[in-house]
């Protein structure tokens, strides 16, 4: 496949929400520990026993659900009763088994460039169950030639996905609402990218770095904006 197009697609806050369903849950988890801590030390301690924790847990419902957990224990000095432990689960399992919305544009922009025949992939990481799931339920599976679920998304991780589907880097571009995850990695690989930022970003997947702006970078407001652009990319890489 070396000589065609790829275009690929992230998940989570790129095709459907996913960070607005955590940002609700942080919310309920700073109530649930408001009599002890305010939302601001909360927060600070949660991140920081995420980001502690991610090398073993990696990321998703269940990797937060067990930080929740542990920041929970730590803040109450081991005092958090077996009831506000049982609705921490309760929230991770409500969370794991909430409904696929997606957003806007996206059945409209993925038909659309199916229709150009150029293969698409989709890339996300995450519990692999979990976003199994998410794509079984979306209903975009059968838009997708390829489907890679990864641990984590550098630089490392698209040129070992490159390679295996023998797509040239500077024929590749991604898809993303992450500038960390979704589109710096591609560009130091030589490949584009399309960034449609979501309103809600992770402090972990934060940036403060604009991309080169070099002719593979496109910034846009809206999906329903990418085809015409991917178009355009290829037509002057060509």
């Amino acid at each position: 496949m070396s000589s065609a197009f790829a275009i690929g697609f992230d998940a989570d806050d790129t095709l459907w929400h996913n960070e607005v369903i955590f940002d609700r849950v942080h919310r309920r988890f700073c109530e649930l520990l408001a009599h002890r801590h305010d939302a601001d030390e909360v927060e600070r301690v949660l991140f920081a026993t995420e980001m502690r924790n991610l090398e073993l847990y990696g990321y998703g419902v269940k990797s937060f659900t067990l930080s929740a957990i542990e920041t929970a224990i730590d803040l109450t000095d081991g005092r958090i009763g077996t009831d506000e432990i049982r609705e921490l689960i309760r929230q991770g399992r409500d969370m794991l088994a909430h409904p696929v919305e997606l957003l806007d544009g996206v059945a409209d922009t993925l038909a659309e460039l199916a229709a150009d025949q150029h293969p698409l992939i989709l890339i996300t990481k995450g519990d692999l169950r979990d976003q199994e799931r998410k794509l079984a339920k979306s209903g975009l599976a059968d838009r997708f030639r390829y489907v890679e679920i990864v641990s984590e998304k550098d630089d490392a991780t698209y040129a070992r996905i490159l390679q295996k589907h023998a797509i040239s880097p500077r024929r590749f571009l991604m898809v993303g609402n992450s500038l960390k995850s979704d589109i710096l990695p591609v560009l130091a690989l030589g490949g584009a990218g399309v960034h449609v930022p979501y309103p809600i970003t992770w402090q972990h997947e934060r940036v403060d770095t604009p991309p080169p702006a070099d002719g593979r970078f496109f910034p846009l407001a809206s999906l329903r904006e990418a085809p015409a652009v991917i178009r355009d990319w290829i037509a002057a890489t060509v």
